[in-house]
């Protein structure tokens, strides 16, 4: 199919798409495709009014501000994970937004590990986010434990993704604890959580599961599924911000386990400022926080999960689907003669929210395409991930991204940069 007829695809696709009101309440850049949300979501104006909101409570309130306004500090975290449980299919109780991706790994990590007999080893994969390696890699050590040793990874059969089969396989009565992405960061496979989930019970061992690659792009059923516990960011698919606060769930079957690092906003909220020395957990997720909330950090995340609740995630989901397949047909059509090659699995089940095309000059091109409009992200050593956000990126955008790289190509406009990284790729 020529690109013209792929163009009226497109015309057509967006002219049906009940999404396309909500890219008017994103600030994009005229004549700019952006196409990085996997990596920072853009900020829509709900959430800027609900930061400007926040820095009102704290002009109008000062301290008072921790149990007045709109949308008092105290509660805040818990408001956020009640709002984002429907997201991850978790019950509102079993979600807390809190922290960073990694600190929430490290809590869960203490939490969770408990190394006993012969089950002192961590499984995980080759293909993981590295933070998330050197998170596990450091709970080992403080207990002890050598990397080298007790942290067990799955091998990639092609450098891609990981089967489940591998998985399952390294799933042994020496393994004490299971952390997986949902989604893997270069290659974008979606594995399948529900299948890892009972395969990891049958043996007796917890799992838990990244999910920064997949909150706000993908549903799940965490609580359905028994998950024992997950963790994700909020500056991607969900659109806080940069160092927006993170977020975890734990399943409720957890419910009275101690966390592993406690930390005052744990506690109990009605004894919390009884400033007992003794620690009295919350009954809830709100258990897993550590410290203070970042006030400022969360208030983005107020605005734009009010669109979510408007949007639904099915339908968030459907759209991903239908963009990203769109966007590996013009890729197949127009791309593949350039050397170009995509490295995300096709099936919907096993894909998630960006493509990625493989190049050895992938740097150098992901330069080039900045240059003309259009913002990818490079993930070394030779990925160009393409992520169309369901919110703001138009089926057009997808044309437009595409035609802009078959000419690059055409014309080899990359050849006149340096094909290595810059400080942030």
């Amino acid at each position: 199919m020529s690109l013209d007829q792929l163009r009226e695809r497109a015309d057509y696709l967006d002219s049906q798409d009940p999404l396309r009101k909500f890219a008017e309440e994103f600030y994009i850049k005229d004549k700019m495709i952006y196409l990085d949300g996997n990596s920072l979501g853009l900020l829509s104006t709900r959430a800027e009014k609900t930061l400007h909101d926040m820095l009102d409570s704290w002009k109008n309130f000062g301290i008072d501000g921790w149990m007045s306004g709109e949308n008092p500090w105290y509660y805040l975290s818990e408001k956020l994970g009640q709002q984002s449980a429907a997201l991850v299919g978790g019950e509102p109780e079993e979600v807390i937004a809190t922290a960073s991706t990694t600190t929430n790994l490290h809590q869960l990590a203490a939490t969770f590990f408990k190394p006993e007999g012969k089950r002192t080893k961590i499984l995980a994969d080759e293909l993981n986010f590295p933070s998330d390696i050197y998170a596990l890699q450091s709970q080992l050590k403080l207990k002890g434990l050598p990397p080298e040793e007790h942290l067990v990874q799955v091998k990639s059969r092609d450098g891609r993704t990981i089967s489940e089969e591998d998985i399952i396989e390294a799933m042994t009565d020496e393994i004490c604890l299971i952390i997986l992405p949902t989604v893997l960061y270069r290659s974008g496979q979606l594995l399948d959580i529900e299948r890892l989930t009972k395969e990891a019970h049958k043996r007796g061992i917890l799992i838990g599961f990244d999910a920064c690659h997949s909150a706000g792009a993908i549903p799940h059923h965490f609580s359905e599924w028994g998950t024992d516990f997950a963790y994700w960011c909020s500056y991607k698919y969900m659109n806080s911000g940069p160092g927006g606060i993170g977020g975890l769930y734990v399943n409720k079957k957890h419910f009275g386990r101690l966390p592993g690092l406690s930390g005052w906003f744990g506690s109990d909220k009605s004894r919390q400022f009884d400033m007992e020395h003794t620690f009295t957990p919350a009954q809830d997720a709100g258990a897993f926080q550590i410290g203070t909330p970042h006030i400022l950090s969360a208030a983005p995340l107020l605005g734009s999960l009010e669109m979510f609740e408007e949007a639904g995630i099915d339908r968030i989901r459907e759209k991903s689907l239908k963009a990203t397949g769109y966007l590996m047909e013009l890729a197949d059509a127009h791309l593949s003669g350039y050397g170009l090659a995509i490295g995300t699995p096709r099936e919907n089940v096993r894909r998630g929210g960006h493509v990625a095309l493989e190049h050895p000059d992938a740097a150098r091109i992901c330069k080039a395409l900045k240059e003309k409009g259009v913002v990818p992200d490079f993930r070394a050593p030779n990925i160009i991930r393409l992520a169309p956000v369901a919110f703001y990126t138009s089926y057009n955008d997808i044309w437009r991204a595409v035609s802009i790289l078959r000419d690059i190509m055409e014309k080899r406009t990359y050849e006149k940069y340096e094909n290595k990284r810059e400080i942030i790729a």
